[in-house]
């Protein structure tokens, strides 16, 4: 076995976060590179992360009769628990939705399907509004099987960890990292655009993920009816009087703005200063989303459904927040299908289809759909292998860009065969080895977001180690 050197091992674990790329600029030249980033207009960037790990070869299917019996033969315990022979079956070859990608010269002559329970996302695909990403994952650089067996490729930490790929993802470093890309992303647009409220740019339904926090932009959290409530709010019955809002509010404002708060303490002034702005931000966003009524565009009551409506309500007033690009970041869960696979995996993907078609219905409906950007992340792909009625933690995967501006009705990256001793795959139980990075994802995304080449490379630490930063499925 080759191994690397010891300047070799420093040099990529040094790449693997933020640090050592702002750290070659000034502070003269990272605020350049900030501003040089385009905000005119309004757009907004979505993350869906799918927690878990999706299985993308029960997301995005082999169809042509001889590379579906390549993934029977490699899943034949997992398709068996989808009964697959029977005539009624999703998995049934029958009853899968074959695409048409404008691009089907790239696959070789092979086709793709979804899965029924993906319906909706298969018209969002026909129409142009959505696009796959194949192969996508954490990279330090081009890896190969060759140079993954051999030991001389710098690969990521802690591959196959929830935790830690789920940081990588967000932020190019296991557990533990201060910066995610979403909010370097909003750093950017903040920097470019210094009038704007700080308090907007980076938006999360709950979570409180790495992915949205940057130097400067920090991400505020919203519910599905509105703002999160400031933790004294909460507690408005120790206030004396009524419990209602309005007067908790009143009263609250009232001691932290008074002129009889002398503290002397720092710490002290900190804190009643930031409950106060908490106070103030979640009154303003509660006005604005009080003037507007409600969409006429259903959305579902499940979690993600109701994170995704909240996002929209937030974009419709948006004019309100002062706040000309925003990214945005929602989390739903149950992907890790290590067992019982063909009962859960349909359920979560009809969920995610009905969501994400509600929002663009809504979108639509003020406007805005040019201007959004949704797309999707999860921890890991799973094994081709199944180990029964399951599957186990991978590392690529495939993944859906939805939006006005996506060019849609194509393929992206590449879609490998179930064939898991091809070059494609780990020697182990057919993982599949990312062919395009996490940073060349990102870019592509950041650039119709309005960061310029430079804000790139700040933003994304090992994107100068892959050819191709623009992938092209945004227009």
């Amino acid at each position: 076995m080759a191994y690397i050197s010891r300047r070799r091992f420093l040099s990529g674990t040094g790449a693997l976060g933020f640090a050592s790329s702002v750290g070659a600029l000034s502070s003269l030249s990272a605020a350049k590179a900030w501003a040089a980033t385009d905000t005119s207009g309004y757009k907004a960037m979505v993350c869906v992360f799918l927690k878990g790990g999706m299985d993308h070869a029960d997301t995005v299917l082999p169809y042509d009769q001889a590379s579906y019996n390549q993934l029977v033969q490699a899943r034949e315990g997992l398709l068996g628990a989808y009964n697959y022979t029977d005539a009624g079956s999703t998995r049934n070859r029958a009853n899968l939705l074959q695409l048409n990608p404008a691009n089907a010269g790239s696959l070789g002559g092979r086709q793709m399907a979804l899965p029924p329970e993906l319906a909706p996302l298969k018209t969002l695909f026909d129409s142009g509004d959505l696009a796959i990403l194949g192969n996508v994952g954490p990279l330090i650089e081009p890896t190969t099987r060759a140079s993954y067996d051999n030991g001389t490729a710098l690969l990521p930490p802690r591959l196959f960890s929830h935790n830690d790929q789920q940081s990588t993802w967000m932020s190019f470093g296991v557990e533990g990292r201060r910066l995610g890309w979403g909010g370097r992303f909003a750093d950017a647009a903040l920097a470019a655009a210094p009038s704007s409220d700080p308090a907007f740019a980076a938006i999360s339904t709950g979570s409180n993920d790495v992915f949205l926090s940057g130097d400067n932009a920090r991400p505020y959290r919203v519910t599905s009816s509105g703002a999160a409530e400031p933790y004294l709010l909460s507690r408005r019955y120790y206030l004396g009087g009524t419990s209602g809002d309005d007067e908790a509010r009143q009263r609250i404002r009232d001691f932290l703005a008074g002129q009889s708060f002398n503290d002397r303490n720092i710490y002290a002034q900190d804190i009643r200063n930031s409950n106060g702005r908490a106070v103030e931000t979640a009154e303003r966003l509660l006005t604005a989303r009080e003037n507007e009524g409600p969409f006429a565009a259903p959305f579902g009551d499940d979690s993600l459904s109701r994170q995704l409506r909240s996002v929209a309500e937030t974009i419709k007033i948006q004019s309100y927040l002062n706040a000309p690009r925003q990214i945005f970041y929602v989390t739903t869960g149950g992907y890790d299908t290590h067992n019982a696979q063909a009962n859960a995996i349909g359920g979560l993907h009809a969920t995610l289809a009905a969501a994400i078609t509600s929002f663009k219905a809504a979108m639509d409906e003020i406007n805005q759909w040019n201007n959004v950007a949704v797309f999707t992340m999860s921890d890991f792909g799973r094994t081709l292998i199944d180990n029964g009625d399951g599957t186990d933690h991978g590392w690529g995967a495939h993944h859906f860009i939805a939006g006005g501006r996506v060019a849609g009705n194509r393929i992206y990256g590449d879609i490998p065969s179930a064939e898991p001793d091809s070059e494609f795959y780990t020697p182990s139980r057919g993982r599949l080895i990312p062919t395009t990075s996490v940073e060349q994802y990102a870019a592509t995304l950041g650039r119709w977001f309005g960061l310029d080449t430079a804000a790139l490379n700040m933003a994304l630490p090992n994107l100068g180690n892959f050819n191709g930063a623009d992938l092209g499925f945004m227009s």
